[in-house]
Protein backbone atom coordinates (compact mmCIF):
# COMPACT_ATOMS: atom_id res chain seq x y z
CA UNK A 1 0.00 0.00 0.00
CA UNK A 2 1.28 2.97 -1.03
CA UNK A 3 0.43 6.69 1.08
CA UNK A 4 1.21 9.99 -0.04
CA UNK A 5 1.44 13.19 2.66
CA UNK A 6 2.32 16.41 3.00
CA UNK A 7 4.82 17.45 5.87
CA UNK A 8 3.32 14.87 8.33
CA UNK A 9 6.24 13.13 8.52
CA UNK A 10 5.97 11.18 11.51
CA UNK A 11 2.18 10.58 11.11
CA UNK A 12 3.24 9.00 7.68
CA UNK A 13 5.91 6.97 9.55
CA UNK A 14 3.37 5.45 11.71
CA UNK A 15 1.18 5.14 8.97
CA UNK A 16 3.28 2.84 7.39
CA UNK A 17 4.54 1.07 10.58
CA UNK A 18 0.96 -0.26 11.36
CA UNK A 19 0.61 -1.19 7.43
CA UNK A 20 3.82 -3.20 7.64
CA UNK A 21 2.79 -4.69 10.93
CA UNK A 22 -0.27 -6.62 8.78
CA UNK A 23 2.46 -8.58 6.57
CA UNK A 24 2.05 -5.78 3.88
CA UNK A 25 4.58 -3.44 1.97
CA UNK A 26 4.38 -0.15 2.63
CA UNK A 27 5.59 3.36 0.58
CA UNK A 28 5.55 6.27 2.03
CA UNK A 29 5.46 9.31 -0.74
CA UNK A 30 6.13 13.08 0.36
CA UNK A 31 4.98 15.76 -2.19
CA UNK A 32 1.83 18.27 -2.87
CA UNK A 33 -0.86 16.36 -4.90
CA UNK A 34 -1.71 19.55 -6.64
CA UNK A 35 1.43 19.40 -8.66
CA UNK A 36 0.43 17.20 -11.64
CA UNK A 37 4.31 16.17 -12.24
CA UNK A 38 4.45 15.56 -8.81
CA UNK A 39 1.17 12.61 -9.53
CA UNK A 40 3.18 11.58 -12.39
CA UNK A 41 6.03 10.23 -10.07
CA UNK A 42 4.04 8.95 -7.38
CA UNK A 43 2.45 6.71 -10.04
CA UNK A 44 5.60 5.64 -11.00
CA UNK A 45 6.64 4.71 -7.72
CA UNK A 46 4.13 2.72 -6.92
CA UNK A 47 4.61 0.59 -10.30
CA UNK A 48 8.01 0.16 -9.51
CA UNK A 49 7.65 -0.84 -6.32
CA UNK A 50 4.53 -3.01 -6.48
CA UNK A 51 4.20 -3.51 -9.81
CA UNK A 52 0.66 -3.00 -10.49
CA UNK A 53 -2.07 -0.45 -9.51
CA UNK A 54 -4.96 -1.82 -8.39
CA UNK A 55 -7.41 0.34 -6.36
CA UNK A 56 -6.52 4.68 -6.15
CA UNK A 57 -8.14 6.50 -3.48
CA UNK A 58 -8.23 10.59 -3.79
CA UNK A 59 -8.78 11.61 -0.30
CA UNK A 60 -5.89 14.63 -0.23
CA UNK A 61 -7.99 17.80 0.98
CA UNK A 62 -7.52 21.48 2.84
CA UNK A 63 -9.81 23.90 3.87
CA UNK A 64 -10.19 27.10 5.24
CA UNK A 65 -13.14 29.08 7.43
CA UNK A 66 -14.13 32.51 6.29
CA UNK A 67 -17.38 34.03 7.48
CA UNK A 68 -17.88 35.94 4.22
CA UNK A 69 -17.03 35.01 0.72
CA UNK A 70 -14.80 38.47 0.54
CA UNK A 71 -12.75 37.05 3.07
CA UNK A 72 -11.62 34.22 0.35
CA UNK A 73 -8.78 35.59 -1.46
CA UNK A 74 -7.69 34.60 -4.85
CA UNK A 75 -4.80 32.39 -3.67
CA UNK A 76 -7.03 30.65 -1.46
CA UNK A 77 -9.55 29.66 -4.00
CA UNK A 78 -7.23 28.38 -6.38
CA UNK A 79 -5.02 25.92 -3.27
CA UNK A 80 -8.27 24.97 -2.23
CA UNK A 81 -9.31 23.96 -5.27
CA UNK A 82 -5.94 22.55 -6.86
CA UNK A 83 -5.76 20.34 -3.69
CA UNK A 84 -9.11 18.84 -3.58
CA UNK A 85 -10.30 18.46 -6.92
CA UNK A 86 -7.35 19.07 -9.47
CA UNK A 87 -4.95 16.73 -7.82
CA UNK A 88 -7.79 14.13 -7.97
CA UNK A 89 -7.47 14.82 -12.15
CA UNK A 90 -3.93 14.75 -12.37
CA UNK A 91 -3.71 11.23 -10.30
CA UNK A 92 -6.26 9.70 -12.26
CA UNK A 93 -4.65 11.00 -15.66
CA UNK A 94 -1.49 9.22 -14.47
CA UNK A 95 -3.12 6.26 -13.26
CA UNK A 96 -4.71 5.39 -16.35
CA UNK A 97 -1.60 3.86 -17.69
CA UNK A 98 -1.53 1.14 -15.31
CA UNK A 99 -5.03 0.64 -14.15
CA UNK A 100 -6.65 -2.59 -15.52
CA UNK A 101 -10.50 -4.03 -16.33
CA UNK A 102 -11.22 -4.59 -12.66
CA UNK A 103 -9.71 -1.08 -10.96
CA UNK A 104 -11.38 0.92 -8.69
CA UNK A 105 -11.48 4.41 -8.10
CA UNK A 106 -12.70 6.02 -4.75
CA UNK A 107 -13.06 9.97 -4.42
CA UNK A 108 -13.77 11.63 -0.99
CA UNK A 109 -16.42 13.93 -1.25
CA UNK A 110 -18.03 15.39 2.13
CA UNK A 111 -22.05 16.14 3.26
CA UNK A 112 -21.23 19.86 2.85
CA UNK A 113 -21.48 19.17 -0.78
CA UNK A 114 -25.09 18.03 0.27
CA UNK A 115 -26.01 20.47 2.79
CA UNK A 116 -23.96 23.40 2.47
CA UNK A 117 -21.54 25.00 5.06
CA UNK A 118 -21.70 28.59 4.74
CA UNK A 119 -18.15 28.76 6.73
CA UNK A 120 -16.74 26.97 4.32
CA UNK A 121 -17.94 28.24 0.78
CA UNK A 122 -14.93 27.22 -1.39
CA UNK A 123 -13.96 23.35 0.58
CA UNK A 124 -18.08 23.20 -0.32
CA UNK A 125 -17.48 23.97 -3.41
CA UNK A 126 -14.72 21.61 -4.35
CA UNK A 127 -16.90 18.62 -2.96
CA UNK A 128 -19.90 19.32 -5.40
CA UNK A 129 -16.62 18.96 -8.23
CA UNK A 130 -15.86 15.76 -6.88
CA UNK A 131 -19.09 14.22 -6.89
CA UNK A 132 -20.02 15.20 -10.27
CA UNK A 133 -16.49 14.21 -11.00
CA UNK A 134 -17.44 10.99 -9.74
CA UNK A 135 -20.73 10.26 -11.36
CA UNK A 136 -19.18 11.20 -14.73
CA UNK A 137 -15.61 9.29 -14.67
CA UNK A 138 -17.65 6.47 -13.81
CA UNK A 139 -19.67 6.95 -17.15
CA UNK A 140 -16.43 7.57 -19.14
CA UNK A 141 -14.86 4.35 -17.65
CA UNK A 142 -17.84 1.50 -17.57
CA UNK A 143 -16.50 0.03 -20.91
CA UNK A 144 -13.34 -0.54 -19.35
CA UNK A 145 -14.76 -2.06 -16.65
CA UNK A 146 -13.47 0.64 -14.26
CA UNK A 147 -15.38 1.44 -11.31
CA UNK A 148 -15.80 4.60 -9.83
CA UNK A 149 -17.81 5.82 -6.17
CA UNK A 150 -17.14 8.06 -3.02
CA UNK A 151 -17.55 8.63 0.25
CA UNK A 152 -18.94 11.51 1.49
CA UNK A 153 -18.47 11.65 5.46
CA UNK A 154 -20.34 14.25 8.04
CA UNK A 155 -18.14 15.70 11.15
CA UNK A 156 -15.11 13.86 11.77
CA UNK A 157 -12.49 14.08 14.41
CA UNK A 158 -9.16 14.68 11.98
CA UNK A 159 -6.27 16.66 12.57
CA UNK A 160 -7.34 19.03 9.81
CA UNK A 161 -10.11 20.53 11.96
CA UNK A 162 -8.09 21.50 14.72
CA UNK A 163 -5.00 22.71 12.63
CA UNK A 164 -7.26 25.33 11.37
CA UNK A 165 -9.78 23.26 9.22
CA UNK A 166 -12.71 24.46 11.34
CA UNK A 167 -13.35 27.88 13.62
CA UNK A 168 -13.35 27.70 17.39
CA UNK A 169 -17.18 28.03 17.34
CA UNK A 170 -17.41 25.25 14.87
CA UNK A 171 -15.02 23.09 17.30
CA UNK A 172 -17.18 23.85 20.20
CA UNK A 173 -20.17 21.57 18.65
CA UNK A 174 -18.50 19.73 16.56
CA UNK A 175 -20.78 17.00 15.00
CA UNK A 176 -23.59 17.07 17.84
CA UNK A 177 -26.15 18.54 15.14
CA UNK A 178 -26.26 14.83 13.54
CA UNK A 179 -28.68 11.97 14.50
CA UNK A 180 -26.24 10.27 16.22
CA UNK A 181 -25.35 13.49 18.42
CA UNK A 182 -21.56 13.42 17.89
CA UNK A 183 -18.75 13.43 15.63
CA UNK A 184 -17.13 9.97 13.58
CA UNK A 185 -13.84 8.57 13.85
CA UNK A 186 -11.70 7.88 11.33
CA UNK A 187 -12.38 4.40 12.36
CA UNK A 188 -15.73 4.48 11.49
CA UNK A 189 -15.65 5.72 7.74
CA UNK A 190 -12.50 3.72 6.86
CA UNK A 191 -14.84 0.64 6.50
CA UNK A 192 -16.84 2.66 3.48
CA UNK A 193 -13.59 2.97 1.29
CA UNK A 194 -12.78 -0.57 1.77
CA UNK A 195 -16.21 -2.03 1.15
CA UNK A 196 -15.89 0.35 -2.35
CA UNK A 197 -12.07 -0.65 -3.03
CA UNK A 198 -12.96 -5.14 -2.91
CA UNK A 199 -15.39 -6.94 -4.72
CA UNK A 200 -18.19 -6.79 -2.07
CA UNK A 201 -19.20 -3.60 -4.01
CA UNK A 202 -18.61 -5.56 -7.78
CA UNK A 203 -22.02 -3.86 -8.88
CA UNK A 204 -22.00 -0.39 -7.90
CA UNK A 205 -20.47 2.86 -9.83
CA UNK A 206 -21.14 6.21 -9.85
CA UNK A 207 -22.59 5.71 -6.14
CA UNK A 208 -21.94 8.06 -3.16
CA UNK A 209 -21.70 6.40 0.70
CA UNK A 210 -22.81 8.53 3.35
CA UNK A 211 -21.21 7.45 7.02
CA UNK A 212 -22.25 10.91 8.09
CA UNK A 213 -24.33 10.02 11.86
CA UNK A 214 -27.26 10.40 10.43
CA UNK A 215 -28.07 13.49 8.02
CA UNK A 216 -30.59 12.18 5.11
CA UNK A 217 -29.19 14.19 2.17
CA UNK A 218 -29.86 13.44 -1.50
CA UNK A 219 -27.78 10.79 -3.72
Amino acid sequence: MAIVYLKEGEDAKKTASIIESEGRKALAIEGDLGDPEFCKKVITKVIDKFGKLDVLVNNAGEQHPDKNITDITEDQLRRTFQTNIFAMFFLVQAAMAHLDKGGVIINCTSVTMYKGAPPLLDYSSTKGAITAFTRSLAINLADQDIRVNAVAPGPVWTPLNPSGGATKEMLENFGEDTLLGRPGQPNEIAPAFLFLACEDSSYMTGQVLHPNGGDIVGG
